[in-house]
C-alpha cells in the first residue's frame, strides 16, 4: 500500500497555509515565495529519501541551501528596507557554491549547508539585537511580536544545523539507516515552523512603496524634527492608523528613517514604537473616559491585539486598564457586578438604587 512520508504530509500542510496567505489582503510579495519554497522542499525530500529518486537526491542539497538565503531576503524585504533584487541576487552565491560542491567536492556539503543555516540564522538574530526600531517597515501597532517571530525563525535556522550533526554522529555509530528519519523529522519540523511563522498577521507589510534612503543624523535638527513630529501627531492623529510604520512616518516628514528613529530616541528615551503607543494609550484613555468599553477603546486607538494593548497600557500608565477605570472612569463604569441594579443620580451626585425616585426635572 502506498504511504505518504512525513515531509510530504508537511508539504500538504504548507500548501494550505500558502493558499490562506495568498487570499489575505495587503500581504507581502516575498512571504508567499518563502512559504512555497518550504512546501517544495518537503516534496523534494520525500522523493529523495522515501522514494529514492536519484535526480531529487542531487536537487535536495541545492534546494536546502536556498531556504536560509530566501529567509534572509524575506526578512530584509518585509521588515527593513523593502525588496532590492539587484542586491538580493548576491545571496544566490550560497546555493551556487553548493552546486559546485555537489559536482566537484561532495564531502564539503556536510559543512557548507550547515554553515549557511547557522550564518543566516545568526545574521537575523544579531540584526534584531539592534532594538525595536530595527524593523522600520512593519506596523508599529504589532509591538514586539514581529521581533519575536523573526527571532524564532533565526533560531530555527540555527537549530536546523543540528540535524547535520546528528547525521554525522549516526554514521560514526554505524546507524546510517537513521539518516532518512533524521532528515525527515528535522526538515519537516523546520519547514512547518517557518511556514507557520510566515503566516502571522504581524509580518504583513502594508508599505509597498520604495523606502527612503538612509542619511547621516544631524543632532542639531533633532529638536526641530520632534516639534514637527508632535505637530503631525496632534493635527493628523497618525497614531490611530493600526498599519502605521516607521517608514511612513519618515516619508511624511521627508527625513531618512534612521534620522527620525535616532531623534525620537534621543529626545524621549524611547523607541519609535513606544512613542507611538504612548499617543495611542492617551487616546484610549480619552475613549474610556467617554464610556467606551476597553475593547472599543483599544481598537479605536490603533491597537490590533489585546495583549499588546494591555502590555503598553501597563507600561505607560503603571496599571492595568481595569485598575485605571476604577480610578479614573465615570461612576457608572466602575460599579461592581452585584450593583447592576443601581444608577447614578446627577442631582444628588451619588449612586442610588434603580427604583429610587429621582428629583423633579431629572427625567
Amino acid at each position: 500500500m502506498p504511504t505518504l512520508p512525513i515531509p510530504m504530509c508537511g508539504s500538504i500542510v504548507l500548501i494550505f497555509m500558502l493558499i490562506a496567505l495568498l487570499r489575505r489582503e495587503g500581504q507581502s510579495r516575498i512571504l508567499p515565495v518563502l512559504l512555497g519554497t518550504c512546501a517544495a522542499q518537503g516534496v523534494i525530500i520525500s522523493l529523495a529519501q522515501h522514494y529514492d529518486v536519484a535526480l531529487f537526491r542531487n536537487i535536495q542539497p541545492v534546494s536546502a541551501a536556498v531556504i536560509p538565503a530566501l529567509a534572509w531576503v524575506t526578512f530584509q524585504g518585509t521588515a527593513i528596507r523593502g525588496p532590492r533584487w539587484r542586491l538580493d541576487i548576491w545571496h544566490a552565491i550560497g546555493p551556487a557554491f553548493v552546486v559546485f560542491c555537489l559536482i566537484n567536492a561532495p564531502a564539503w556539503l556536510d559543512v557548507s549547508i550547515p554553515v549557511l543555516y547557522v550564518g543566516y540564522g545568526s545574521a537575523i538574530v544579531l540584526t534584531l539585537m539592534q532594538g525595536a526600531d530595527a524593523l522600520p517597515r512593519l506596523r508599529l501597532g504589532t509591538g514586539d511580536v514581529p521581533t519575536k517571530i523573526w527571532r524564532i525563525m533565526g533560531l530555527c535556522l540555527i537549530g536546523s544545523a543540528l540535524s547535520d550533526v546528528l547525521i554525522v554522529v549516526a554514521q560514526i555509530a554505524g546507524l546510517a539507516s537513521w539518516q532518512p528519519w533524521i532528515i525527515s523529522l528535522f526538515s519537516t519540523g523546520t519547514l512547518i515552523l517557518l511556514g507557520s511563522l510566515a503566516l502571522s498577521d504581524s509580518l504583513t507589510d502594508p508599505d509597498q512603496s520604495v523606502p527612503l534612503p538612509a542619511a547621516p543624523v544631524d543632532t542639531q535638527l533633532d529638536e526641530t524634527l520632534m516639534t514637527r513630529l508632535d505637530q503631525l501627531m496632534a493635527t493628523h492623529h497618525l497614531y490611530l492608523n493600526p498599519d502605521l510604520t516607521l517608514t511612513q512616518l519618515a516619508r511624511r516628514l521627508h527625513v531618512p528613517v534612521k534620522h527620525l528613529s535616532v531623534a525620537i530616541n534621543r529626545k524621549t528615551g524611547e523607541n519609535v514604537s513606544r512613542y507611538i503607543n504612548s499617543h495611542r494609550i492617551n487616546a484610549a484613555c480619552e475613549s474610556l473616559r467617554r464610556g467606551e468599553t476597553v475593547t472599543s477603546a483599544m481598537l479605536s486607538a490603533g491597537f490590533n491585539t489585546k495583549s499588546n494593548f494591555n502590555r503598553e497600557f501597563s507600561r505607560t500608565m503603571k496599571m492595568s486598564p481595569s485598575d485605571w477605570l476604577r480610578i479614573n472612569g465615570s461612576p457608572h463604569e466602575i460599579m461592581p457586578a452585584r450593583a447592576k441594579a443601581l444608577i447614578f443620580d446627577t442631582n444628588v451626585n451619588r449612586i442610588v438604587p434603580c427604583g429610587h425616585k429621582l428629583r423633579r426635572g431629572t427625567r
